[in-house]
């Protein structure tokens, strides 16, 4: 993608056919919101895209592409190369900030924001799990309604398959510095002017649903929503509930609401 750091390599997986949805991952990477994006796409009318960030999935990141802005900025590149507009994106965890800082910096072509468990602000109330200080154990354990679906035997992995985990990780840490946090965005959200949903998995101990209330809360007419029997990511844990409330959101933004509403 065209950026002002210069041409950045982008790997997206495209689904379906409508309405584009830009479908972000988190530090749980690519793999993670491939059977959500199929689900999306498989409702329809969605054009999913589902971008690895720079680093991810074994794919290189450009010495320049080293924060959240940077990275939206490489993302803002895709959608004017693709000459889309009114484009939902959705964003969980760290992607949730990237689609929060895409939606700052392309309103014209980010029509409404989804953002599941997301993070990016600081809070000295609710701060979030230091990840990096965690055992992989550890951060299935708080990230989980049901840590025991989603232990990774790390024994078990292959050499290529332990190459890519630790590019994931250190991609991330270079996105989100050690403390996962802008300590500007909070007061950026004010800024932003499209339709916000922020949906939050209640068992979420990453990042706890009163941080998820304090995010929603810092950006105007945001409407916030719990998520039961899902943690830091619904997609995987609650895919079906997720994604009536994402089909009846961008209803209700139309001006059709879904029936009952």
């Amino acid at each position: 993608m065209p950026t002002s750091s210069g041409p950045v390599p982008v790997t997206v997986t495209e689904r379906g056919q409508g309405r584009v949805v830009l479908l972000l991952h988190g530090g749980a990477g690519p793999d993670s919101v491939a059977g959500f994006a199929d689900l999306l796409a498989a409702h329809g009318p969605a054009r999913v895209l589902t971008p690895k960030h720079p680093g991810f999935g074994g794919t290189p990141r450009p010495d320049g592409i080293d924060s959240v802005r940077r990275l939206a900025e490489v993302y803002r590149g895709l959608l004017d190369l693709l000459d889309v507009t009114d484009v939902t994106v959705v964003g969980n965890s760290i992607g949730g900030w990237i689609a929060a800082e895409l939606a700052l910096a392309a309103p014209r072509r980010v029509g409404r924001l989804v953002l599941l468990n997301a993070i990016g602000p600081t809070s000295a109330e609710h701060p979030v799990a230091d990840f990096f200080a965690l055992t992989l154990d550890a951060v299935v354990n708080l990230s989980y309604a049901d840590p025991d679906r989603f232990r990774i035997n790390l024994a078990a992995l292959t050499d290529a398959q332990k190459s890519v985990t630790a590019g994931n990780r250190a991609a991330l840490q270079a996105y989100g510095g050690p403390t996962m946090a802008d300590p500007s965005l909070a007061g950026r959200l004010g800024g932003l002017a499209v339709p916000t949903l922020v949906v939050w998995g209640e068992a979420d101990r990453m990042a706890v649903p009163a941080y998820g209330r304090q995010y929603a809360a810092a950006i105007p007419g945001a409407a916030f929503h719990l998520l039961p029997a899902a943690g830091h990511l619904p997609h995987l844990e609650a895919p079906d509930a997720l994604l009536t409330l994402l089909v009846q959101f961008v209803q209700f933004v139309d001006g059709t609401p879904t029936d009952g509403e």
